[in-house]
């Protein structure tokens, strides 16, 4: 999770490329296929939602799954209740100035990445684990 811009689909990508059989559900692609650009509370919130219901899915049928979105709110991060949260803190604010003002720090999270120099072989080490 983290902001526009931050490096979540990026870092997914590495993650999914180290693991190989790996669901990853990224949050644009998903917001494509429902024709879903409602980027309201209630629209983010609805996000949160069709992306624990595609997670469940592959969790259901023995799969590991990695999702990437911004997960703006402490309500949108509940309704998805991620096992492991990842929060690219690599930015101070995006390109969206709605999606900044409404950004709420996260209490949270499993990992924290501050820039964009990581190594992602522990980073995949660390989630193996």
């Amino acid at each position: 999770m983290g902001l526009p811009g931050s490096g979540k689909t990026t870092l997914a990508k590495k993650i999914v490329d180290n693991f190989g059989n790996i669901a990853w559900f990224n949050a644009d692609q998903v917001r494509k296929m429902s024709n879903d650009w409602d980027f309201s509370i209630s629209g983010r919130n609805r996000q949160a939602k069709r992306m624990t219901n595609y997670a469940n899915f592959e969790i259901n049928n023995n799969r590991s799954v990695i999702c990437d979105f911004i997960a703006p709110t402490n309500l949108s991060r509940k309704i998805f209740n991620a096992n492991y949260i990842i929060w690219m803190d690599t930015i101070g604010k995006s390109l969206y100035e709605d999606t900044n003002k409404l950004f709420e720090i996260p209490k949270k999270y499993d990992l924290r990445i501050y820039n964009f120099d990581y190594d992602i072989k522990e980073i995949c080490k660390e989630l193996k684990s």
